[in-house]
């Protein structure tokens, strides 16, 4: 049985058209839709919330961006994001834009909680951890509907071609226990689209596209995202000596042992 078979409950697969990747290549994200089924919604969003208040607790207006809105690994806390994750559409969608070789780079949520009011000023999700080759991308998907009220994306389309945009001192990245964002100098933000979405929906992007979110001003709604990094097989880590970034072999092979046999849940 194929994993679209085993999952098809909970997940909705996509073969990306000549024009979507075309568009990708050109904008540098795109919106993909939904990709998870309703079952597989609820399912996904009471694993994570469950996950959230056993380590997290309540929204804490004194606490820190770190304490309100990321929680790392959430494949290790619930089977529907592992499988998701490992085995769901958004490993195929990886093989189209990356190629054969692929390996499961980040697992997170990204929650902005009602009242949670704190933005995300504009970065490359490559500034935290660059990887090389440069084809990561990035997937977020929604479960909740986002919108400008509760802090969904916003993005420069074409920014990527810029490419990496290397910073130091006080611009350079930094131990994320507070919001520490990148400030990144010179955005266009005239150019800048929101991108809302509903719940179910998957939106990805490269390493390089220029995004941020503003703060959750909603008084009813929450915004909880499932974030997802997937990379070439032998992406290694620039600032760690060029080390293999570890994570799950998904598809294809890799010249790295460490990676090839890194079979745990990690």
């Amino acid at each position: 049985m194929s994993a679209s078979q085993q999952h098809e409950d909970l997940f909705i697969y996509h073969r990306l058209t000549e024009g979507q990747l075309a568009q990708f290549s050109e904008q540098g994200y795109l919106a993909l839709g939904r990709t998870l089924t309703d079952v597989g919604i609820e399912a996904m969003r009471s694993q994570c919330m469950d996950a959230w208040i056993a380590e997290k607790g309540p929204y804490d207006a004194e606490g820190s961006w770190l304490k309100n809105a990321l929680l790392q690994n959430i494949h290790q806390r619930s089977p529907v994001v592992r499988n998701y994750y490992f085995e769901g559409p958004l490993v195929n969608i990886a093989t189209q834009v990356i190629g054969p070789n692929v390996k499961a780079a980040t697992s997170q949520l990204t929650f902005k909680m009602r009242g949670n009011t704190m933005d995300f000023s504009w970065h490359q999700d490559n500034g935290y951890g660059e990887l090389e080759p440069y084809n990561a991308i990035s997937c977020l998907t929604a479960l909740d509907d986002t919108d400008e009220t509760n802090g969904c994306l916003w993005l420069v389309p074409g920014s990527h071609r810029g490419g990496q945009i290397t910073l130091t001192g006080d611009n350079a990245p930094k131990a994320r226990d507070d919001q520490a964002a990148i400030r990144l100098p010179g955005i266009d933000e005239t150019a800048a689209v929101a991108v809302p979405m509903k719940a179910g929906e998957c939106l990805f992007f490269t390493c390089w596209m220029l995004h941020k979110s503003d703060g959750n001003r909603s008084k009813t709604r929450d915004r909880r995202i499932l974030f997802l990094r997937y990379a070439d097989a032998d992406a290694v880590e620039v600032v760690n000596d060029r080390r293999p970034r570890l994570g799950r072999l998904l598809r294809g092979a890799t010249r790295f042992s460490e990676v090839a046999e890194f079979e745990t849940n990690l």
